[in-house]
């Protein structure tokens, strides 16, 4: 699809994403399918009779089809679809998923569903779908089949992959059957060729996703697969997100990384920011465009970091490039649609068992080298302006930069979600002899303050001061929890970004427009008076207004007992200025303009 064309956003977009579903989960090895008639679930049943390798049988009764194809799973010993219109037909197959729920037999079921728009309105064949089949399936979703472009088709064949990978049981808990729920609108009857599909399939008739590996099995199958890969693709990249189960994780990702000389995009919670393959600014680098377009692997470890660079990268690979994720959980981390493989096996003996084997392997100095130089440009350019004089005022990026670079060793630094956690992960240089956690399970910035208090009533013996890295809307969110542990008598310091309000959202849309009623609905200023709430929680501040100011509140208040709070006032405004100014730097040094 040319990047100009609309994409289709109504049935003609439903057929497209239809289609590279089913054709996905036929790529997989699924050969039949059990279908009934109905008008609603016509562009699926389209999708299926002209799905290549594919035998459709169709039973009219639900009831007796949900059995037929329960009787044909284990007859093949795989995964077999069953398709049937909105509305009661969904609950005609409750007594053929329960048997399937229990006898371990894996089904995937593609209902058709009306649209949002036309439920709890008296709209007929409708009823709740997804809660007719809750509580008997391995696994359930609600389809996006809107908008056809080539992120939803992205979505569309790794959502048939892991519905497949779940009915065969990849989850844990054995086989069964899983429900995928597919909203369709009109024009439901084909009015014409299907547009054409905007993301090709793999090469050579693979699957989108494949699997190696299962829960609590050996890691033979993975350490071959991952050995062979990078052995033979010796310009691969590391990505290394949040993995805070494994301390000795980290410094392994950085040893393996260094040992075959390819570059390392380490998120600073993954403990793996250090050596001399860690590209710390990869943030700036992929967003100046400034690296090879020609990388041959990329191999995952831990969450997905924050960086939009880094997955706008990613997802601009081509398809015949292999993006493998390792996981001990075997845990979908892939909100792009961009991953080829999923390795289930714990990263530290996989990476152990890896490193003798890889000791020979083909090596290219020349690509870590350009990932090397391409940051160091970065680097040189976005420094010279954080460190230029002016007034000497800290900002939030310096802040980020010195902070990090300034901690103690065996420090813990819990840095608050939203901007914080983006500025660490795009300023921190790399580093060892220190953890850097946060909340990015949800994402949420409510707690934080709690969490800094588990984490030091939690510490071990040897283990150094903790920190915690917060603006003032979260601190405002968490406040209760800053009284109670400095009544408490926590030893805790919390450095303190108070630009007053939600800095982040000068960085949406919505933040070039600073009418009142944004000012006051979205930026929240808080108005907090800090020394109040310090000095009511029993605890120190320690403002600081020049930069020069940073060292010795940060010594004095890590060397009081109790809590301290390093007050750092901020602006919004400039802030967002600085990040922008910031960006054009790293373009122009990688442009040389």
């Amino acid at each position: 699809m040319p990047a100009s064309a609309t994409p289709p956003r109504d049935g003609h977009g439903s057929r497209v994403l239809v289609q590279a579903l089913i054709e996905e989960l036929g790529r997989a090895g699924v050969s039949h399918a059990v279908t009934s008639p109905g008008s609603r679930n016509t562009p699926i049943l389209i999708a299926l009779a002209a799905a290549d390798g594919l035998q459709v049988h169709s039973v009219i009764d639900e009831r007796t089809a949900g059995f037929v194809a329960v009787g044909a799973a284990k007859a093949s010993g795989r995964a077999v679809v069953l398709c049937c219109t909105s509305g009661s037909a969904v609950a005609q197959y409750l007594p053929a998923v329960v048997e399937a729920h229990h006898a371990r037999v894996p089904l995937v079921l593609l209902t058709a569903d009306r649209p949002a728009e036309l439920r709890e309105v008296g709209a007929g064949q409708t009823i709740d779908q997804l809660a007719t089949l809750r509580g008997v399936l391995r696994w359930q979703h609600e389809v996006a089949v809107d908008t056809a472009d080539i992120s939803t088709v992205r979505y569309a064949r790794s959502l048939a992959a892991r519905a497949l990978l779940a009915a065969e049981g990849a989850a844990g808990g054995g086989a069964g059957p899983v429900h995928l729920n597919l909203p369709l609108r009109e024009p439901l009857a084909p009015t014409g060729d299907v547009p054409a599909t905007p993301v090709p399939a793999r090469p050579g008739a693979a699957p989108w996703v494949t699997r190696t590996g299962r829960l609590g099995a050996p890691d033979d199958d993975a350490v071959r697969r991952l050995g062979g890969l990078l052995a033979s693709r010796p310009r691969a990249v590391v990505v290394a997100g949040r993995h805070e189960a494994e301390p000795r994780l980290g410094p392994a990702l950085a040893a393996l990384c260094e040992l075959l000389a390819i570059p390392l995009l380490a998120d600073p919670l993954s403990g793996a920011r250090r050596g001399t393959a860690a590209i710390g600014r990869y943030d700036a680098v992929l967003a100046s465009g400034a690296v090879p377009s020609d990388a041959e692997l990329v191999v995952r470890v831990g969450d997905l970091p924050t960086s939009k660079p880094l997955r706008r990268w990613l997802t601009g690979l081509p398809v015949d490039v292999p993006q493998v994720h390792v996981a001990a959980d075997g845990a979908w981390q892939d909100p792009d649609g961009v991953l080829s493989e999923l390795v289930v096996a714990d990263p530290l003996p996989l990476l152990e068992a890896l490193a003798p084997r890889l000791a020979h392997a083909p090596r290219d100095p020349e690509w870590l080298a350009t990932w090397r130089a391409a940051e160091e440009r970065v680097r040189t350019a976005q420094d010279t302006l954080l460190n230029a004089a002016g007034d000497a005022r800290p900002t939030e990026p310096w802040l980020a930069r010195e902070l990090t670079a300034l901690l103690p060793p065996a420090a813990t630094l819990l840095v608050a979600a939203s901007m914080p956690i983006r500025d660490v992960e795009s300023f921190m240089a790399p580093r060892d002899a220190v953890r850097v956690v946060s909340n990015r399970g949800a994402n949420g910035i409510d707690g934080t303050i709690a969490t800094a208090w588990g984490l030091a009533l939690g510490k071990a013996p040897g283990d150094g001061e903790v920190l915690v890295l917060v603006g003032d809307v979260a601190l405002q969110h968490d406040v209760g929890s800053l009284l109670a542990a400095g009544h408490a008598g926590v030893d805790l310091t919390v450095v303190l970004v108070d630009n007053d309000g939600g800095g982040i959202f000068h960085f949406l849309p919505i933040g070039e427009d600073r009418g009142p009623d944004v000012e006051r609905l979205v930026m929240t200023p808080t108005g907090l008076d800090v020394p109040a709430i310090v000095g009511a929680a029993g605890g120190h501040v320690h403002a600081v207004a020049r930069r020069d100011e940073l060292v010795p509140a940060l010594r004095a208040a890590t060397a009081q007992r109790g809590l301290s709070v390093v007050h750092v006032r901020t602006d919004r405004d400039e802030n967002r200025a600085l990040h922008r100014a910031l960006a054009e730097r790293a373009a122009a040094a990688t442009t040389g303009d």
